[in-house]
């Protein structure tokens, strides 16, 4: 039930009918926090992933969904810390990875953070499409989302990735964080140069 309310975006509805679950599992009391955060109670989401953990020490979904919500509080080393932590229990996970990868730009680490996205891209090739996959609201200054989306382009070409390199790309060119010269002449985006995708992309900035 709780589960179909979330996705209806009952989040409130969600909150009250997990609340209602005797004696909650650890799961429950997950998705509890789940539906508190996506109510933005930073505080009663925190209380319940730990009470999550507190069940089930390792359980990196858990542990990465905390990181969000430090994240959210403007706590990055914290949640880096907690990325890191998931990730040695589960060292191949292609969303925790792409996570740190966004949170370590968010901290300025710009070569950490593309390796981080490296790495999730060589388990999951489709891991930086913003089409598809878990949406992270991601937080930070606008400066640093925007060198973010610049190297998820970077990214997502090294990768072969056209379109994914082409949607991070137009965003860094509206934001400012890139220049239709560095497109053009940055050796990453080498690949995507006479393709119909770059075309647009450089028609519609001119």
């Amino acid at each position: 039930m709780g589960d179909l309310l979330e996705k209806e975006g009952h989040y409130q509805a969600a909150v009250e009918a997990y609340a209602q679950v005797v004696n909650p599992s650890a799961v429950v009391w997950n998705k509890l926090g789940i539906a508190y955060q996506l109510l933005y109670d930073l505080k009663d989401a925190e209380r319940c992933y730990k009470e999550s953990l507190r069940m089930l020490p390792a359980n990196p979904i858990v542990l990465n969904d905390l990181a969000i919500v430090e994240e959210l509080k403007q706590d990055f080393p914290a949640a880096e810390r907690m990325y890191r932590k998931a990730l040695e229990i589960e060292p191949r996970n292609a969303q925790i990875l792409k996570n740190l990868g966004t949170n370590l730009l968010m901290q300025g680490e710009y070569k950490k953070g593309a390796e981080a996205y490296k790495q999730a891209l060589s388990i999951n090739p489709h891991i930086l499409d913003s089409r598809s996959g878990p949406k992270v609201n991601e937080t930070g200054s606008v400066q640093s989302l925007s060198a973010a989306n610049y190297i998820k382009a970077r990214s997502c070409a090294e990768a072969g990735m056209t379109d994914c390199a082409i949607d991070y790309l137009e965003r860094a060119l509206n934001e400012g964080s890139a220049t239709l010269k560095q497109v053009t002449t940055d050796a990453d985006f080498a690949n995507l140069r006479g393709t119909a995708g770059l075309a647009r992309l450089i028609g519609n900035q001119k």
